[in-house]
């Protein structure tokens, strides 16, 4: 059993600087991808940068060139840093983990608010 606990969301204003951050416990011998989701009020859940055990990254299109993932060597933390933060950044981001098997892990979700 896997468990993600997400922290780092809050109030920002728009142009500012965000960082999440998402510890994972548990067995990750498997894993996949670590990946930030986020969903949106009345919207789907959608990719926000996905990062695989080898280090290659994706990102959302929305989200290029402003925000950038990361992890620790270890693989049991994931970090989005979000930079020009705009209203429409607006969400609750969730961590997320894959595993080759299929097997899907979510945390509880941290709230981003950006103001204009």
């Amino acid at each position: 059993q896997v468990q993600l606990v997400e922290s780092g969301g809050g109030l920002v204003q728009a142009g500012g600087s965000l960082r999440l951050s998402c510890a994972a416990s548990g067995n990750i011998y498997g894993l996949n991808t670590m990946g930030w989701y986020r969903q949106a009020p009345g919207k789907q859940r959608d990719l926000v940068a996905r990062i695989t055990t080898g280090g290659s990254t994706n990102y959302g299109d929305s989200v290029k060139g402003r925000f950038t993932i990361s992890r620790d060597n270890a693989k049991t933390l994931v970090y989005l840093q979000m930079n020009r933060l705009r209203p429409e950044d607006t969400a609750v981001y969730y961590c997320n983990m894959r595993y080759v098997n299929g097997m899907d892990y979510w945390g509880k979700g941290t709230l981003v608010t950006v103001s204009s």
